[in-house]
């Protein structure tokens, strides 16, 4: 199967869905993103979302101006997705700006003006995503804050992450209970032009049903925007999986029942090509749609037919029972059998999993 017949009737990038990268840990080479910016618009994908939470000077150092060369990067990759009809998109998390708002206003408008003089973005998103809810004044600050993102840019397409993105208990757990009337006093003062993420029913969702969606609407006051936590490895268990398997329970309905949907993938950009190949089938197939075959034809697509077959027999030592349950003979036998192959990216990034470089760093968290 040949990446032609794979993408045969794809059309043209749909606006609907896009790629966010939006992990922890360390984030994708500026050489794999450039070569996301052709594959993308190429399978379907209308968007590429930049927010890795390696980069502190859109998350803790905010207000600290990129390093002439980090900036150099954004500004050719932000070129590299326009030049294929990608729209280029900008992740923003203000962390801490609530607090002390008046005073760090005049920062946060000043870097605005740099993204906005350098980069140019399609899309900016303002993310609040973790933080600690700890303000019964939360969504009005959130708002305001918002809203002077949105008077400084000129982004066609404005996006906000509430700090409670879901209704999973997770998030109470780990960032305090959530403000009363949180989401519906967003959906209520949001501009309209701002759409919301939400990651569904758990931060890691498995499927998105049609009443969750509807009342998570009703609440935000407009269509949520998903934001897919598959195939994303980075979490403490997570980085023990490589997630492979074709998308499932993503029907073609969900178009109607959202504003956009983007992926945020794995750590393993080579790897993450096998199952972002098929969301835009599960779309357009509709219920012609076959996660097997969808995988089957990614495989080969991606990886040559040799490799492949490795890999379909292996998928189940890979995604389901992981790095952290695998004997140490286990662990052998499969690099010498990929060790060989490593020239091509995909095995060079199992070969990697398997030294456990991927390795979950709780010190990601903090930087």
């Amino acid at each position: 199967m040949s990446e032609h017949s794979l993408m045969a009737g794809i059309g043209a990038p749909n606006p609907h869905l896009g790629l966010i990268e939006g992990f922890f840990g360390k984030g994708w080479s500026w050489d794999a993103r450039a070569r996301y910016a052709q594959w993308l618009p190429r399978h379907g994908y209308g968007f590429y979302l930049y927010a890795p939470k390696e980069d502190g000077y859109l998350r803790k150092h905010w207000a600290l101006p990129w390093p002439e060369d980090q900036l150099n990067a954004l500004r050719q990759f932000a070129g590299q997705c326009r030049a294929n009809g990608l729209d280029f998109g900008i992740g923003l998390s203000p962390m801490g700006a609530h607090h002390d708002y008046e005073r760090q206003r005049p920062a946060l408008l000043e870097k605005l003006k740099v993204i906005d003089a350098e980069l140019a973005p399609d899309m900016l998103a303002v993310l609040f995503d973790d933080m600690v809810g700890d303000s019964p004044e939360l969504a009005p600050l959130q708002i305001r804050i918002a809203h002077d993102i949105a008077a400084h840019s000129r982004a066609r397409r404005l996006l906000f992450c509430p700090s409670y993105y879901s209704t999973d208990p997770v998030l109470e757990k780990v960032f305090g209970a959530m403000p009363a009337n949180y989401l519906q006093d967003l959906g209520q003062g949001l501009d309209r032009r701002f759409d919301i993420f939400w990651t569904g029913p758990r931060v890691c969702s498995t499927e998105y049903p049609a009443a969750h969606l509807e009342q998570a609407a009703d609440w935000l006051q407009r269509k949520p925007f998903l934001w897919d936590n598959y195939p994303v490895n980075d979490g403490s268990k997570a980085s023990s999986f490589l997630h492979l398997r074709a998308f499932e329970n993503r029907p073609a309905e969900l178009a109607a029942l959202t504003s956009g949907h983007g992926v945020n993938p794995m750590k393993q950009a080579a790897l993450s090509a096998l199952p972002l190949a098929s969301l835009p089938m599960s779309y357009r197939l509709g219920k012609r749609y076959d996660p097997d075959k969808a995988l089957h034809d990614a495989l080969h697509a991606t990886c040559g037919p040799q490799i492949a077959a490795m890999i379909g027999a292996d998928l189940p030592l890979f995604q389901d029972i992981g790095l952290a349950q695998l004997t140490p003979e286990q662990i052998g036998t499969l690099r010498r059998r990929y060790l060989p192959f490593r020239d091509q990216a995909c095995v060079d990034e199992i070969v990697r999993w398997l030294d456990g470089e991927y390795a979950f760093d709780p010190d990601c968290l903090t930087d």
